[in-house]
């Protein structure tokens, strides 16, 4: 087993009709962007009835049709946000758990501390987050796991992973391994994936690879090291001609 290896992720994802919503971070091959992407799935009319917008600078998940809202408390929330030199993406609400764990001064993790798994028994959906930290025309980044400890939900196990950023390399985290009833929540470490140089062939790469039934949104952005420049790509499944 090679455990460097670095898999290309729409050889991961294919096939695979259900691996939730996910992040991925990591630094372009010719060293030049931070790339940060998330993506969100569903497979009942409540949570295939999203798409993602963007304002100021924020990147929420709103309804589709709002009057085909369920329940919104688990599917509506900030998914990106931006503080000082940190750029911010989770699964849910805990972006904003985060971002004012951060003008509280505490770091990624401390803030993480509030929150647990969500409350959407049998399958107790993992939180997922990802924080990247700019600095010296470089940056770092960090994610986080947060999942049940049993199937009952007893505890929250709390698993935090720190990365300096290396060219050609990212990290790939998911709410789920594959479908299922329950479904089963994602294991081990945040799976290495490979970061292209071009954003629209990665965007491609990725949204083309997620199940065509089951995918709705993604969001993908990157940074150039060098200037500060963003560019960024949106694709909602429900907007699609």
């Amino acid at each position: 087993m090679d455990i460097y290896k670095i898999n290309k992720i729409d050889e991961l994802i294919k096939g695979n009709s259900y691996v939730g919503r996910g992040i991925v971070i990591g630094k372009s091959a010719d060293g030049k962007n931070a790339c940060s992407a998330y993506f969100i799935m569903g497979r009942s009319n409540n949570s295939r009835n999203r798409i993602f917008t963007e304002k100021d600078g924020s990147v929420y998940t709103e309804p589709f049709d709002a009057s085909k809202v369920e329940d919104p408390s688990l599917i509506i929330y900030a998914a990106i946000r931006k503080y000082k030199n940190n750029l911010i993406v989770t699964n849910g609400n805990q972006t904003d758990t985060i971002y004012e764990g951060l003008e509280k001064g505490m770091s990624f993790s401390e803030s993480l501390k509030s929150r647990e798994f969500e409350p959407d028994a049998p399958n107790l959906t993992p939180r997922i987050s990802g924080m990247l930290t700019f600095e010296n025309n470089d940056f770092t980044y960090e994610m986080s796991i947060l999942k049940s400890a049993d199937a009952v939900g007893t505890s929250c196990n709390r698993y935090t992973f720190s990365y300096n950023s290396i060219a050609g390399l990212g990290h790939f985290i998911h709410t789920y391994v594959c479908d299922g009833n329950p479904i089963p929540t994602f294991q081990g470490e945040p799976e290495r994936v490979e970061i292209d140089n071009n954003i629209d062939e990665f965007t491609n790469k990725l949204w083309s690879a997620l199940d065509a039934d089951n995918k709705i949104s993604l969001y993908v952005t990157y940074t150039n090291l060098e200037t500060g420049k963003e560019e960024t790509r949106l694709i909602n499944k429900n907007k699609e001609n």
